[in-house]
């Protein structure tokens, strides 16, 4: 049976040099010696992929994703334990991977679909269909030392599909190209997925892997924290995203320094916990705590909230009913109560305050990192707003 992974007890161990001064003093930094130790990217993975499953690859940079796509299509060995591969495999990790910079596009053709197992004659009969998936018609016969990296991607997503793999493996690649390249990638990658392909996916991008992939894989730390629906999945994501953020971050500061000092912030739940995943009906509350460097006379809040998709969801001020001012030394802090009355998705909010200056003029003061969460509850409901329309039949008699 091809399109066949399987993962047995599988770590990968990278070794990680720590330069320091040998001598103190004028002398430091000139002389070195170097401790070695050892990185585990990955630890102790048990991992199955069925033929014609979806799987996308979920966590935070540093979690060991890409580490384990390249075990995947045989880049790197673990150091310990065993990885099983069964059929055709098409990579797609990285940028202008495998390509020749002195080499044209349609050169890189011949090259890239012979290393994925494709004849010449093959090759010869899906040029054509290559090169104009691709849109790249007009620079086929130049170096590809001159793409950029969004014709890069065409021509090696192209090719990859062109060699109809049993095992499509995509390393976040297809965020370089341009929104209607992205499209037409995932509704080919419904085609192969429909062919009986097994594709994995590796992305920041949680509505594409809400859309596409059946199943989610959530690594944390080069551990596996979750294997199971995608729905749960994206939100054990951003709960683990949440509870990393939990420690307060003295002296960040995004506005007037000489105004207000952030000490702390935090998006918790009903319960009063850190949280990074919601209920549609929950409420989600930003919590700013700040010291006063200044007095300040009348602050407010602001708050912008988007879908994952750039789209601006909600976005509100309480410009016209400042708070009460604020005196050098004085601790405050700030909150803001969301109901999420939204679609199942992920989000990402700005909270800010700001001064009311008067005649609807305001100066920024701070802004508080973006904060990601996630809505379930309501996985049937599409859109900007969950409006919570009502639906009713009233019958007539025939």
């Amino acid at each position: 049976m091809s399109g066949v992974i399987k993962l047995e007890g599988v770590s990968k161990l990278y070794k990680k040099y720590n330069d320091r001064a040998a001598l103190g003093g004028r002398l430091a930094g000139m002389f070195v010696r170097t401790d070695e130790s050892l990185f585990p990217a990955l630890q102790d993975i048990d991992l199955s992929i069925s033929p014609g499953e979806s799987v996308g690859i979920l966590g935070r940079n540093g979690a060991g994703k890409s580490t384990l796509l390249q075990l995947l299509c045989g880049v790197t060995a673990p150091t310990r334990g065993r990885v099983d591969v069964t059929g055709q495999v098409a990579p797609l990790i990285s940028v202008g991977v495998g390509f020749h910079p002195e080499m044209t596009g349609r050169e890189n053709i011949y090259v890239n679909g012979t290393i994925l197992g494709m004849s010449r004659s093959t090759i010869d009969a899906r040029l054509e269909a290559i090169v104009d998936f691709a849109e790249l018609e007009d620079f086929i016969d130049t170096p590809v030392k001159h793409y950029s990296s969004g014709m890069f991607v065409r021509l090696g997503f192209s090719v990859a599909v062109e060699a109809r793999p049993d095992i499509l493996l995509i390393d976040e690649v297809l965020a370089v190209g341009d929104f209607a390249f992205q499209v037409k990638c995932f509704e080919r990658m419904n085609d192969i997925r429909q062919s009986g392909a097994t594709i994995v996916v590796v992305s920041h991008n949680m509505n594409s892997i809400r859309g596409f992939c059946d199943r989610a894989v959530v690594l944390h730390r080069g551990k596996l924290a979750f294997d199971g629906s995608t729905f749960e999945g994206i939100a054990r994501y951003f709960d683990l995203a949440a509870r990393e953020a939990d420690d307060p971050r003295p002296g960040v500061d995004f506005g007037d320094e000489n105004a207000l000092e952030l000490e702390s912030f935090a998006l918790v739940g009903d319960d009063g916990s850190s949280a990074g995943h919601f209920r549609n009906e929950e409420d989600a509350t930003f919590e700013v705590r700040v010291r006063a460097v200044r007095d300040v006379p009348a602050p407010f809040l602001w708050l912008g909230v988007e879908s994952g998709t750039g789209v601006v969801v909600y976005s509100d001020a309480g410009l016209n009913n400042p708070f009460p001012p604020l005196v050098a030394g004085q601790r405050a802090t700030f909150t803001v109560k969301l109901p999420v009355r939204l679609p199942s998705s992920g989000y990402t909010a700005d909270v800010a305050i700001l001064e009311s200056l008067g005649g609807g003029r305001s100066r920024s003061l701070v802004r508080v990192p973006r904060q990601q969460f996630y809505v379930t509850g309501r996985p049937h409901v599409h859109g900007a707003a969950d409006l919570r329309a009502t639906f009713e039949m009233s019958e007539e008699s025939p």
